[in-house]
């Protein structure tokens, strides 16, 4: 996907139209993308069938099915966005060679919902992120030029000014820190999930992990933290954990419906959608990305040149104002939601 090019959308003030654990969403999602991005898309289409126009209509989660449980999201590129008002204030600390053309242009990875994705027509990227980045750019009064871009050409996009922000799920670290600025937008999470009638009902620390068999992405950093617990586990005189690897997310949500595992665990953003959308699986416990530290998803901007301030506050804008709160439940993603916008957090380690 290195050589990805997609179309250039430009998200108007109408709102209509129309993953650190960037690596971890990289080697768990962002690789398989576009099989993990269609094989959601067509159970999303199965799920909705009962009222596909309603969810388009409201542009909103719409509410649980009484007698599935499965939730339905609009993936149409009519979006109905949740409606924001410029921050004056914010505005003004936007500088003069973005403001010149009105327009903000921002990388978006459109191949995982409900971080971002294609919608029904195939070429209208949406999601959460698109969502932040209309509304953020919204807030700065100027007009989101949102560009479908693989994950892995963003730095090279940011640094040679080709994209003035990137919202893709990337996760601050002190190395990035050196090249980029970055102002928070959600925290980075990782996912224990079960089997929905599981009798698993939480995992919070390596004791709840033992000897059972969990489904894990191999060099991730979710595989790096389960074998840290593991470790712990044996020292404690209790069961390893039967760690399993599949080549993809097909094989693997077999193998967790059909009993040969107790767990998966991985990016909790995707992991939330799945959920949402088949009601076949359900949350038993979250980690921070980067445990035992706290880890950060933020807006990403070319180093120094001033606009990390002005995205950051134009978040807190959203956030004091309730439209940034409405946007993540909107996808689903409430447990991820920061309480205030940081300008350059303290990033991951370098490993």
């Amino acid at each position: 996907m290195t050589g990805f090019r997609g179309p250039r959308i430009v998200a108007g003030t109408s709102t209509t139209d129309n993953y650190s654990q960037g690596e971890n969403m990289s080697s768990l999602a962002f690789k398989s993308g576009v099989t993990v991005a269609l094989a959601a898309s067509t159970l999303l289409g199965l799920a909705a069938c009962s009222d596909p126009g309603a969810a388009a209509a409201s542009g909103t989660t719409a509410a649980p099915s009484s007698s599935s449980g499965v939730k339905q999201f609009n993936l149409s590129p009519q979006q109905d966005r949740i409606k924001v008002t410029v921050d004056a204030a914010a505005a003004k600390l936007v500088p003069d060679a973005i403001k010149k053309d009105g327009k903000l242009t921002v990388a978006v990875s459109p191949f995982a919902a409900p971080l971002a994705v294609y919608a029904t027509d195939n070429k209208t990227p949406v999601g959460n992120e698109v969502d932040i980045a209309v509304a953020l750019a919204e807030s700065l009064g100027l007009e989101a030029d949102i560009v479908p871009t693989a994950w892995a050409d963003w730095p090279l996009g940011v640094e040679s000014g080709k994209y003035e922000a990137v919202l893709s799920n990337v996760t601050v670290t002190e190395e990035r820190k050196l090249k980029f600025d970055f102002a928070s937008y959600r925290e980075d999470k990782l996912g224990f999930y079960a089997k929905a009638d599981s009798g698993i009902t939480k995992v919070e620390s390596a004791s709840d992990v033992a000897g059972k068999r969990v489904i894990v992405g191999s060099g991730t950093n979710q595989e790096a933290i389960l074998l840290r617990w593991d470790e712990e586990n044996k020292k404690n005189g209790l069961k390893p954990v039967d760690f399993q690897y599949y080549d993809d997310d097909s094989a693997s949500q077999l193998a967790l419906q059909s009993g040969r595992a107790d767990l998966t665990f991985g990016p909790n953003a995707t992991a939330a959608y799945k959920a949402a959308t088949d009601a076949k699986t359900k949350l038993v416990g979250l980690v921070d990305g980067g445990w035992p530290l706290k880890a950060s998803i933020a807006v990403t901007t070319k180093k120094d040149n001033g606009f990390a301030a002005a995205a950051q506050a134009g978040l807190n804008h959203l956030i004091q104002d309730g439209s940034y709160a409405k946007i993540l439940d909107r996808w689903g993603l409430s447990a991820e939601a920061v309480t205030t916008s940081e300008l350059n957090p303290a990033g991951l380690p370098k490993k």
